[in-house]
């Protein structure tokens, strides 16, 4: 019998001090014949895959920020194997504060964080809804419903969250910005889904979309035949026409 070498039986033991020799002992004492040797150093990798995920150090939070799981941006909410994404949210900043020091209205001042927070949150690989918005700040969703609104109109941008990356919920706004930014203001589609967190492949679908649309409306079309046609929702439909309509009253006026 092969005689196992001293430094082994001397420092072998330490390994069951870290992290993953633990589990895989836990799931050996505490389930054992259901697993066999491989299954269980699997399982152990992934439990400190999902540790390390939903608890990052804290050190990387700093004061007046929280740790928050967003919708994973790659899934959607209404899939069933959706997944989420942690992500540091900074609640309250030093230019907060400043803002507060000069007597801007609290209102506004929310119009920010509500900003920063979902451009933080894409920027970590997740998107927040108006539902995660409304629990973290702890006040009516609608309220800041139209807070976000406002934000994006006086700024001329489309904020990333799920209603409008995804096509869920009231949001479909975001479909119109895109075709006003390509048809009226004459912009590359690159430079479109830069401007309003899509991507060049979202970009392209609506504004083909709405060429669909236009096409079927010069030629006749109604709302309801578009609809069967193209399988566009009718709020969508109405908001191209509505920009169609606007467009040709311009060169009427003009």
């Amino acid at each position: 019998m092969i005689r196992t070498p001293d430094a082994i039986r001397k420092y072998r033991p330490a390994h069951d001090r870290f992290l993953k020799p633990a589990i895989v002992n836990f799931l050996t004492r505490e389930f054992a014949g259901y697993f066999g040797p491989v299954v269980r150093e699997n399982i152990a990798d992934m439990l400190i895959d999902i540790f390390e995920e939903n608890a990052p150090q804290t050190t990387r939070i700093k004061h007046g920020q929280i740790l928050w799981n967003a919708l994973d941006k790659n899934t959607r909410a209404d899939w069933q194997n959706r997944k989420y994404k942690p992500v540091v949210l900074t609640l309250v900043g030093e230019k907060d504060i400043d803002l507060f020091m000069k007597g801007v209205p609290s209102k506004q001042i929310k119009k920010q964080v509500i900003a920063r927070i979902m451009n933080e949150a894409y920027a970590q690989g997740g998107l927040l809804s108006t539902r995660d918005i409304s629990l973290i700040m702890v006040s009516n969703a609608a309220y800041l419903s139209e807070l976000r609104i406002e934000y994006e109109q006086e700024n001329k941008v489309v904020l990333p969250h799920s209603g409008s990356l995804h096509d869920m919920g009231s949001t479909l706004t975001h479909k119109v910005q895109i075709v006003q930014k390509y048809v009226m203001q004459k912009k590359q589609t690159n430079i479109i889904a830069k401007e309003t967190n899509h991507s060049q492949r979202a970009v392209d679908h609506y504004i083909r979309d709405y060429n669909r649309v236009k096409t079927l409306y010069q030629d006749g079309k109604d709302i309801q035949y578009i609809h069967i046609a193209t399988k566009i929702a009718k709020p969508v439909i109405g908001q191209y026409l509505d920009i169609i309509n606007n467009i040709s009253k311009s060169v009427k006026e003009s």
